[in-house]
């Protein structure tokens, strides 16, 4: 099978390097996207959701905050706010930020942008909750 570079960037750097990806999977707001090698060039907003990265018989799972992928003939490139590996996600503390928003939710609502930001900051920990544990 044909493989393609692949990077993941965040603001504070790069997140993820490959070479040799097979296949990306990512969801943007228009709906689930996959990416194979001589995809016809793409630019489109990403959500908070998994970012899956095919190697072989391995599959890479990232946890990305939304952003936006970039697709050329032999490379993918993710511009993301935020992205995390799954080995270099702290559960304990995205459980807490769950917790957290959970508990801002469940309160009066006292103003729309408090409650969308929690509800960004719920989705955010469960995804990154998600990708730690599998």
């Amino acid at each position: 099978m044909k493989t393609f570079s692949v990077s993941v960037v965040t603001p504070d750097g790069p997140v993820y390097e490959a070479a040799d990806a097979e296949m990306v999977s990512a969801r943007a707001t228009s709906g689930e996207i996959g990416i194979l090698a001589d995809h016809v060039p793409l630019v489109a907003p990403l959500t908070i959701n998994p970012v899956r990265i095919k190697k072989g018989d391995h599959t890479q799972i990232l946890a990305v905050s939304g952003g936006f992928i970039e697709v050329r003939k032999d490379t993918v490139t993710i511009l993301a706010q935020a992205a995390e590996q799954a080995t270099d996600i702290n559960v304990d503390r995205a459980k807490a930020a769950k917790e957290r928003a959970e508990r801002r939710l469940e309160g009066t609502k006292q103003d729309d942008i408090d409650f969308k930001r929690a509800e960004l900051a719920l989705r955010r920990a469960s995804i990154r909750i998600d990708v730690a544990e599998k």
